[in-house]
């Protein structure tokens, strides 16, 4: 029985090399960046903590953390989910797994590329953008090798209807590749406000039409698959679809009111971000109402779970993004720690959260076995779920606070920094239960593929790893 398992899960491996690439190097990106995370996380309560070694400053260590979280973990595993799942929207196989194979390996040594130049201080010095020249071209390069064999599978496909989850994978090739040329390249180009103006567009697009359509594209195929229910509403998805492809590009701007850029533009910015309230309410009720009279799966499966407080945390982090981009509010929170909090928020909590779904739901089907232990991966969820919680929440409350303190004149910025220790140490060991959390689902991901199958019962929910 065990040698036929091993003879089904090596013809799995060969009939999907490349999605399985890119879900298990990314998992491995990471624990790896997260750990980064953590050492910026001590350096703000203990600030001399490893600050002689040139390569572990704070400097070097944030841009690591923040490019190998969004590249090397989040985009890396949507990338793998997307060759999992397109294939099987189109009803065909991927149309070139060996070129598949090649932009992975391609993608996750570009990103052990940016783990040198940052680390040794080799950046273009721009938010979200570190990644020097020689990178970016390599990042473009995989890029259009991707989109290449993603619109050939979808051209190819033997199933007339598309899906919307292949509307939004589309959407985001087509979006990624504007947004990433104009934040990493093109914005060399303007100098000044300018090159401010284009940095904060493609910062803000980098979540809002890089990692939004691809996490929405990638919830939209595992709630139903999940639930075993189908779509609320295709109606419904088709209007948030387009409404983010005509909002959501407009909102950039936002991080710079009050600053020197046009009044215009800046009023244009906060009522395009108000406006983002269509597609995110669309998409909550579709989610919700799928997974409606079936709650009896989110309490047993751990991959729904996921799935829905990632539509939980996505509603707070588009509510807070348009709230923050009005005058009075961003006067208080713009550049505050309420900010990081914010964003943590949305990658972690809400894109991440979809990411590790489908990995726990893909996984067990590339290893064609269950996954390891269901009641690991549920642990795994509490701790995420627990110590995010009080991660973005001490950080709104001590950002919010900070920003009052900055608007006042007689306080001196110093005792604004020496206010904010508490709440970094409460940054410190909850971002310590998150990381513990995302080590459990990278070992229950490794075990699933190599090591024997759990002893405990696992639950009769046909979702994980059937």
């Amino acid at each position: 029985m065990s040698h036929a398992m091993g003879i089904e899960r090596k013809r799995k491996l060969k009939e999907e090399p490349s999605s399985t690439i890119f879900l298990l190097s990314a998992a491995l990106f990471f624990i790896i960046t997260t750990l980064v995370g953590l050492l910026v996380a001590v350096k703000f309560v203990f600030p001399e903590f490893m600050g002689n070694v040139p390569q572990l400053t704070y400097g070097r260590l944030r841009p690591l953390h923040i490019n190998g979280v969004l590249f090397g973990w989040l985009l890396g595993a949507d990338m793998g989910l997307v060759f999992h799942l397109v294939p099987r929207l189109c009803g065909n196989k991927l149309w070139s797994e060996k070129l598949g194979v090649f932009t992975a390996v391609l993608f996750d040594l570009i990103i052990l590329g940016a783990v040198f130049t940052t680390t040794s201080g080799y950046t273009q010095g721009l938010e979200y953008a570190e990644l020097p020249l020689p990178l970016d071209v390599g990042v473009v390069v995989a890029w259009i090798l991707f989109g290449v064999n993603v619109f050939a599978t979808v051209w190819t496909r033997k199933h007339e209807k598309i899906y919307v989850s292949l509307w939004y994978i589309m959407g985001a090739v087509i979006w990624t590749a504007f947004v990433y040329l104009t934040g990493n390249i093109a914005v060399e180009f303007f100098p000044g406000v300018n090159q401010a103006n284009l940095n904060w567009f493609y910062v803000h697009n980098a979540v809002g039409l890089i990692f939004t359509p691809l996490g929405l594209g990638i919830a939209y195929y595992f709630i139903p698959k999940a639930a075993q229910a189908p779509l609320y509403s295709h109606r419904l998805s088709m209007v948030g679809f387009w409404s983010i492809a005509f909002i959501y590009v407009w909102t950039g701007a936002h991080h710079m009111l009050h600053g020197p850029i046009s009044q215009w533009l800046q009023t244009v910015s906060i009522l395009f971000s108000v406006m983002l309230v269509i597609p995110v309410w669309t998409v909550v009720l579709n989610f919700f109402g799928t997974v409606a009279g079936r709650w009896d799966h989110v309490r047993q499966d751990p991959v729904l779970k996921f799935l829905m407080a990632g539509t939980t945390f996505y509603v707070l982090t588009c509510f807070q993004g348009p709230m923050h981009s009005l005058r009075t509010v961003n006067a208080i929170v713009s550049k505050t720690d309420w900010i990081v909090g914010h964003a943590h928020m949305a990658v972690l909590g809400a894109f991440s959260f979809f990411a590790i779904a489908g990995a726990l739901y893909a996984i067990p089907l590339l290893a064609s076995r269950p996954l390891h232990s269901v009641k690991l991966a549920n642990q795994s969820f509490w701790l995420i779920f627990t110590g995010g919680l009080v991660f973005f929440g001490g950080l709104w409350i001590g950002g919010f606070m900070q920003g009052l303190q900055w608007n006042q004149w007689t306080i001196p910025f110093i005792d604004t920094v020496k206010f904010m220790r508490p709440f970094w140490i409460v940054r410190l060991f909850s971002g310590l239960f998150v990381y513990v959390g995302i080590f459990l689902v990278f070992y229950n991901l490794v075990r699933t593929f190599t090591g024997e199958p759990a002893t405990e019962r696992q639950p009769a929910v046909p979702a994980v790893g059937a």
